[in-house]
């Protein structure tokens, strides 16, 4: 095959009709044909443009409201004939076939119609058929055929056009022949994943995962790791839909801590006041609520400070000019947020480094998604932990009850525990995070960390004693023995919030009883690894 093939008569179907004009135009200019179908050609007709209807060269109309008008030899023989094979091109002009060197073509737009809440019908009314089967078709033909699937590309295909007197080059043409085979690919993970759904199909024989490219990044979680941002398609609230307003662009571990971070605040509804999170390395360090923004910073701040360095902030409202003022006293990377003032923004202005990043809204902490883990050979699809817990579902285990506010602290500390990696161990007290203690092989070991750091914080404020003492505590699993408890009542912790249902729990219970200790359980664990 050749490097060059020139682009003499084009095929432009589609649905997304932004550029199309400029493109017919761009096109006709440099003596291309143009084919076209129902809306694409009355839309380049309004335009003054000479256009032929592919059903001039099937001979057959458009038939079945749309559902079949391009699935005929005359189109994909076209699309499919080679060039420089003699039998092709035999017979193509036995029946009269005429070489398509260029198909532009975007499809049914599904993944909106099904985020729009579509019903069953509607959405599978907006599956193209006739869309896919062309692009792959001119995909394959690659070394003949141009295939453009993205209105993004028409500007790089008009340069590539000037830059070789009308052709393109096989390595363009094979660089579009990816790209159309990443967006038919997509749009059937998208049907196939809406279909299961649809029928309750928890865990198909099959399943298809895509996304589209956000940005490529400078490196991974380490220098030497190449590293990507994919969009899924979805329009929930957080990293991947958020503006950024200033900073430098998003690193890999920036996105992730982020996530984390938005994912976490979003658990504390403003309607009951504010809330702030700081992350570090997907962990929170500090997270608190309070009367103001301010004070629910500065709550989340005196967790950890040491920690809350360089790390990812993250609120349940929008940021004002006081809060920006107090947060711009210590180095922060990212600070995530559903909105921001003018005031506000202003102040952050002068931090250079800093990422402002504002979405439209929270996340749902009970909202539907699937989290997807690769592993060697394979990958591990899950539902998001999405799992609450209210009032109702505790049971009191103890001999003493918990107090309203301990009731209040073990809820808020249950919350923070649930995006802890585990083993996981929450101290917390008046709304907001005393220590934590993350990620340990032994569950002793993450209420020893918890301490210490509320111990060192103590010391920093100037505290006669730390602010464990009273607190609540929260465990993401069981207590598996009594240790880990009597850890945590060390610590001065006064109740105990964890999922029970450990073979030792009398045991536990009882060493709770003789601490003094409320403890309650939930039935739920929140392992996150």
């Amino acid at each position: 095959m050749a490097d060059l093939h020139t682009i003499s008569r084009a095929l432009l179907s589609v649905s997304d009709k932004t550029g199309l004009v400029e493109l017919g135009k761009s096109l006709a200019a440099r003596g291309v044909e143009l084919l076209s179908t129902g809306g694409s050609a009355k839309t380049l007709r309004e335009a003054g443009l000479d256009v032929l209807d592919v059903a001039e060269i099937t001979g057959f109309p458009e038939m079945m409201d749309g559902r079949v008008k391009t699935l005929h030899p005359m189109v994909h023989g076209g699309l499919l004939a080679l060039r420089d094979d003699k039998g092709h091109v035999a017979a193509m002009e036995e029946h009269g076939i005429g070489a398509i060197d260029l198909l532009v073509v975007n499809l049914y737009p599904f993944e909106a119609t099904v985020a729009a809440g579509a019903d069953y019908d509607t959405c599978i009314e907006n599956i193209d058929i006739g869309g896919p089967a062309m692009i792959r078709a001119a995909a394959k033909n690659h070394g003949f055929v141009s295939v453009v699937v993205d209105v993004e590309d028409y500007d790089a295909l008009l340069a590539e056009l000037d830059a070789n007197d009308g052709a393109t080059t096989l390595a363009f043409r094979q660089g579009l022949a990816q790209t159309a085979y990443a967006r038919t690919g997509a749009y059937d993970a998208a049907v196939s994943t809406w279909m299961a759904n649809a029928i309750g199909e928890a865990a198909p024989r099959r399943r298809a995962v895509a996304g589209t490219l956000a940005q490529t990044l400078r490196y991974g979680e380490n220098p030497h790791q190449a590293a990507a941002f994919y969009l899924d398609g979805t329009d929930r609230a957080g990293v991947a839909t958020a503006v950024q307003h200033q900073g430098k662009e998003l690193s890999y571990n920036n996105i992730n801590d982020t996530d984390a971070a938005f994912e976490l605040v979003s658990e504390f509804a403003p309607e009951d006041g504010p809330a702030v999170a700081i992350i570090k390395h997907a962990n929170p360090c500090g997270v608190a609520r309070g009367a103001t923004l301010i004070d629910a910073y500065k709550g989340a701040f005196d967790c950890d400070r040491t920690s809350a360095f360089g790390g990812i902030v993250a609120l349940n409202m929008p940021l004002d000019a006081e809060t920006a003022e107090e947060m711009a006293g210590i180095f922060t990377e990212v600070v995530i947020a559903p909105g921001a003032t003018d005031e506000a923004r202003a102040i952050f202005a002068a931090k250079k480094n800093l990422r402002l990043l504002t979405t439209d809204g929270l996340v749902d902490p009970k909202s539907a998604m699937l989290t997807v883990r690769q592993v060697a050979g394979g990958m591990l699809v899950q539902d998001k932990d999405n799992g609450h817990i209210g009032l109702d579902d505790l049971k009191v285990v103890t001999k003493v009850a918990p107090t309203d506010a301990q009731l209040a602290d073990m809820l808020f500390a249950w919350k923070v525990a649930k995006h802890v990696k585990s083993n996981a161990i929450v101290y917390a007290k008046d709304g907001a995070t005393v220590g934590v203690g993350a990620g340990q092989m032994s569950r002793v070991d993450s209420a020893l960390i918890a301490t210490k750091k509320a111990e060192r914080m103590a010391e920093g404020l100037g505290l006669a004693q730390p602010l464990t003492i009273g607190s609540a505590v929260a465990s993401d699993a069981f207590f598996p023995f009594a240790d880990g408890l009597m850890e945590a009542a060390a610590a001065g912790a006064s109740c105990v919030i964890q999922p029970g249902g450990s073979m030792r729990d009398d045991e536990v219970i009882v060493a709770a009883d003789e601490a003094g200790l409320a403890m309650v359980f939930t039935g739920m664990r929140h392992f996150r690894h």
